[in-house]
């Protein structure tokens, strides 16, 4: 799985602040704006008054960028992403984990992405409807300075190991690449539409919103707490001793927050650096390999003994938090770090 270094495992849990209040949301607008941003080719973002459409017959090739739907009452809010191209991987990274070679992907066609990490509440949801009997074992932190990140006995999605009971508005944890997989299947079977996870691809582009380089905040690492719930101060005080890379600044959480308190990217999601890992459509290999996809779908054909991960978490270091580093795990890895986010067609 996406390791915590070393040093990673002294460490242990805090819950989110209860008395940090949700910051309010803009309102939407009839109206739509629109920012034309060139970015090693093009990628069109929505401006701050992207419209909301309450219908699930949504075409989501054909709807206005910036668009947020929902199909049935429960469902992920979803926003509808752009067509465009970046430029994808980074020439470089951690020893046996090689982050390249850097390649032109061209997405061609618009898809919806969940604004947010699936929650508890939408998670509980699914296992409810199809009585799924979650696995045991999630690798998570005792609980106490100096222990180990391990597998914990009797520990799941419902009690990822926090110390403390799960918020409905947290993203699920303890998830593997098969409940993600399971869960857009069961969604797409309740609504009829085409839910999938997204691929590799797909998610580097939507992390990146038309951010080159190798941090989404550029080359101001203070405003990494602006979008993303990383380990920082707020991480750091709650967890002394460790050497755990620490983010120059304060977001406010020591642990995992709910999902969008922080700000959103420029293509109106939440969280996609930070929180929990969120698994990917696409089989792992590294390097990636010279007939790896350029048109955003994903790589299914090597390496699928284990899927990629991308986004790292509220306790990863912060060299980690980079739109082009890879995550490679087996489909059952059940860690309190691993959650996903889903697409739509």
């Amino acid at each position: 799985m996406p390791r915590l270094k070393t040093a990673d495992a002294r460490v242990t849990t805090a819950p989110a602040p209860a008395s940090r209040a949700p910051r309010p949301r803009p309102a939407l607008r009839a109206r739509s704006r629109w920012v034309a941003l060139v970015f090693l080719g093009w990628v069109v973002l929505p401006g701050a008054g992207a419209e909301a459409a309450g219908s699930g017959d949504l075409n989501v090739r054909t709807a206005k960028p910036g668009t947020t739907f929902s199909d049935c009452p429960g469902c992920p809010e979803m926003v509808v992403v752009p067509p465009g191209k970046f430029r994808m991987g980074f020439d470089g990274g951690e020893p046996e984990r090689y982050e390249g070679p850097v390649r032109d992907v061209k997405i061609g066609y618009s898809f919806a992405a969940g604004k947010y990490e699936i929650t508890n509440a939408q998670y509980r949801a699914f296992s409810k409807d199809t009585k799924r009997v979650s696995t045991k074992g999630c690798y998570a932190l005792s609980g106490l300075v100096g222990t180990q990140y391990k597998p914990m006995p009797g520990k799941d999605w419902e009690d990822p190991g926090y110390g403390r009971p799960i918020r409905d508005d947290e993203p699920a944890a303890c998830i593997t690449w098969t409940d993600a997989h399971d869960y857009v299947t069961w969604l797409a079977r309740k609504t009829g539409k085409k839910y999938r996870l997204l691929s590799e691809a797909e998610w580097e582009y939507v992390a990146r919103a038309g951010q080159p380089g190798r941090f989404i905040w550029g080359d101001s690492p203070e405003r990494a707490c602006d979008e993303s719930n990383l380990f920082d101060a707020s991480g750091a005080r709650a967890l002394p001793g460790t050497d755990i890379g620490v983010a120059p600044c304060d977001d406010g959480f020591p642990g995992v927050s709910p999902v969008g308190r922080l700000k959103p990217n420029k293509f109106g999601l939440y969280d996609m650096i930070g929180n929990v890992w969120e698994w990917v459509e696409d089989c792992y290999t590294m390097p990636h390999t010279a007939d790896a996809p350029v048109d955003g779908s994903p790589q299914v054909k090597n390496g699928c003994d284990r899927r990629g991960s991308r986004g790292g978490s509220w306790i990863s270091s912060f060299d980690r938090q980079r739109p082009a580093f890879r995550g490679r795990d087996p489909v059952d890895r059940i860690s309190q770090i691993f959650g996903f986010r889903v697409a739509r067609d």
